[in-house]
């Protein structure tokens, strides 16, 4: 439950990319985070607590996938 709650809140970020990335780029990251969605489910199933670190991974690759498209593609706000 907790996991489910924390990756809900990860997704206003990722929503909220089209300030900074292109629409393609926004539909890409929700589809990522669509499959660490799915990952969190497996990881609960298999390991228990240890699926409330997903979303935190969910955190970082938004932060790099937003700090790479900045610097090796242009990206402006």
């Amino acid at each position: 439950m907790l996991t489910a709650l924390l990756h809900l809140l990860v997704l206003w970020p990722y929503t909220a990319s089209g300030l900074l990335a292109p629409g393609w780029a926004v539909a890409v990251l929700l589809v990522v985070w669509a499959l660490l969605g799915a990952l969190a489910v497996v990881v609960h199933r298999r390991h228990g607590a240890v699926s409330a670190l997903v979303p935190l991974l969910a955190l970082g690759v938004w932060f790099a996938a937003l700090s790479l498209g900045e610097a090796a593609l242009g990206w402006r706000g």
